[in-house]
């Protein structure tokens, strides 16, 4: 597990567009999230191919806040918990730390994500709100799914991880 960087782009937009019901990015976008958000998000690699990512960032006015955009993980890596180690590799990074809390918006049927985010939620022994975030007909047009926002937290992040950035720290 390891930080992104640039030349990941294109596989990252292969995963997402491999893991319906994933709205898919931009090829830019995934650029961009690689690099200038990079310390924010992760990416899992098996035999040189990335088979996990989540996308993140901190919120501009509650920098407490990660917000985790996309999760995604490959159909030959599920059922291994992949998900929820990345994720916890994640908050630990030293590179972000203070994070207390965490969000992110999930559509009702999404019972992977749910899942989830109730095992971090119980694993930090902190609550988990779920609230309406963008509404199916105000916010989409009747376009796409109502999304809540998940929002866990105060919850205390493990001890930082002050491996360097891109190193490995635990294999998948």
């Amino acid at each position: 597990m390891r930080r992104p960087v640039a030349t990941d782009g294109p596989a990252i937009t292969a995963l997402i567009a491999a893991c319906p019901p994933l709205d898919g990015n931009s090829a830019y976008c995934n650029l961009l999230q690689c690099t200038d958000f990079a310390d924010t998000c992760i990416v899992a690699e098996r035999n040189g191919a990335i088979v996990g990512w989540i996308s993140g960032y901190r919120l501009p006015s509650r920098p407490e806040e990660l917000f985790i955009w996309q999760v995604a993980v490959a159909a030959q890596a599920r059922g291994e918990r992949l998900a929820s180690r990345m994720l916890d590799h994640l908050v630990r990074r030293a590179q972000i730390q203070p994070i207390a809390f965490l969000s992110s918006t999930v559509t009702a049927g999404n019972r992977a994500s749910w899942a989830l985010f109730e095992g971090f939620a119980r694993s930090r022994q902190a609550p988990l709100e779920k609230t309406l975030r963008f509404d199916r007909t105000a916010h989409f047009a009747d376009a796409h799914d109502t999304e809540w926002c998940a929002r866990i937290g105060p919850f205390r992040s493990a001890a930082p991880d002050s491996a360097e950035p891109n190193s490995s720290k635990e294999s998948i």
